[in-house]
């Protein structure tokens, strides 16, 4: 609390760097421009060098590291390693995850005891929170689309293991058009079909997606969630401003909706978010999705919520050179290596030319449940302004402070206290969700290929 609020006052929030150990990688996602079947040349990361990374993290008063890839877990030995000397080195929020590989065929002989010295590896570490990929509700969809047979089954067998030993892995959602299935694969708008018709069942099969997925991460054994926000990367949409070197990037359709699918995924969202958040911890902040939808909705011209931090507390390691870069995606603005950086003459963009150029929630989510905490600061009447003209924006970032406190401020480490999450269940999910009379639904539903 003492960093949060020293920061707070320098007008900083507490700094995070994403490294990319590696972009190895054994998944076959069609989603993912760094799946295995995609042809570049790949790199990983020296130890030494990040270590080197780390410790001029350290230095610089960072409090959280993300180590990501690829897949960091082609080489655990090495991870816990570096998670250790993370630990060593003062960083208290230290997070990797996987993409399932090793609970695959979990029929096989010793898949308990081989789980279990994984296990054993990671929880004698001072890691702080661990994901494993989750791509669609129906099982069948994300094992074929990862390329890991029997790996759901592998999951439910596997998450007592890790909760024996006391981890508690979060679920992670890479939003895409198969997360419901067919039911959201082959969904698409028809000559016949208006723009509103199409939008309000593109709205109700990403609700029912989105519930089928919490509810079938539960069924699993989950007790923690997050979402990765659809990102890609096309300069016909007028991201001429982003030059990823985080390659998994991609043009794919798998990923790619158009502004106005965006705003009713992230509504889908939401009201799958207050259905569930009782039942499971959901990381994934409502003050920054309505943000999101107001960005999406064609009503709003303005910028709408707080801009990213990236480039100023939050930073992005390539696993190709080595370097510092203000996110995955841009990188255009190469910063040279982390150790020779001064983070703290970095000059702080104003809110108007703040970037909010992506959706990368890594950076965006906290980027918006800091901002109106550092604009009490450094511009209060700015922030009587803001709220005074939206108060229900102001009413969902105060109920996300509360529920992260349910939550544990989502320590991985620590089981759920449901009874602190009931307080959070929603009674009216049903009527937030009945926006469309369901024969006017079914009758939209006949005039799409849902087949």
């Amino acid at each position: 609390m003492i960093v949060l609020l020293k920061s707070i006052f320098k007008n900083r929030i507490p700094g995070q760097v994403v490294v990319q150990i590696t972009d190895r990688c054994n998944a076959r996602c069609p989603q993912c421009g760094m799946r295995a079947t995609e042809s570049f040349a790949r790199s990983t990361l020296k130890t030494d060098t990040i270590k080197k990374v780390i410790d001029a993290a350290a230095r610089r008063g960072f409090q959280a590291i993300s180590f990501t890839g690829g897949e960091p877990l082609l080489d655990l030995p090495r991870l816990v390693e570096l998670i250790r000397y993370a630990g060593g080195a003062g960083i208290p929020f230290i997070r990797t995850g996987t993409n399932g590989f090793m609970l695959a065929n979990p029929e096989k002989k010793g898949f308990e005891d081989r789980i279990s010295r994984m296990v054993d590896q990671l929880a004698d570490s001072p890691l702080r929170n661990f994901w494993i990929s989750l791509d669609s509700a129906v099982d069948r969809v994300h094992e074929e689309m990862r390329g890991f047979p029997g790996v759901v089954a592998g999951i439910a067998r596997a998450l007592p293991i890790f909760h024996r030993a006391g981890i508690y892995p979060a679920v992670n959602l890479g939003i895409n058009r198969k997360v419901g299935g067919d039911a959201t694969r082959l969904l698409h708008r028809q000559a016949c079909v208006s723009d509103r018709d199409y939008l309000e069942t593109f709205y109700f099969r990403y609700v029912k997606a989105f519930e089928q997925f919490y509810r079938r991460a539960i069924d699993l054994g989950f007790t923690m969630a997050n979402a990765c926000y659809p990102m890609s990367i096309d300069a016909r949409e007028g991201e001429q401003g982003l030059s990823a070197v985080y390659a998994a990037s991609t043009v794919a359709d798998i990923v790619r909706f158009t502004p106005s699918e965006k705003q009713m995924l992230f509504k889908a969202l939401i009201v799958a978010i207050r259905k569930f958040r009782s039942r499971i911890r959901i990381f994934s902040p409502l003050c920054s999705l309505e943000s999101l939808v107001r960005t999406y909705g064609s009503e709003f011209s303005a910028p709408s919520g707080y801009g990213c931090r990236g480039g100023v507390d939050f930073f992005f390691i390539n696993a190709a050179d080595g370097q510092l870069y203000p996110c995955g995606y841009r990188g255009n603005e190469n910063y040279g290596r982390l150790w020779e950086v001064d983070i703290g003459e970095q000059i702080l963009p104003v809110e108007e030319d703040a970037c909010r150029q992506c959706d990368w929630e890594c950076f965006r989510d906290p980027s918006e449940l800091f901002g109106p905490l550092l604009e009490a600061f450094s511009n209060p009447l700015g922030l009587i302004r803001r709220m005074a003209g939206r108060p229900e924006a102001l009413a969902t970032w105060t109920g996300d402070l509360f529920y992260y406190r349910a939550c544990g401020f989502f320590n991985g480490r620590q089981a759920p206290e449901f009874k602190k999450l009931n307080r959070f269940s929603s009674r009216s999910a049903g009527a937030r969700r009945a926006t469309l009379p369901s024969c006017r639904v079914s009758h939209i539903n006949e005039k799409l290929s849902v087949s």
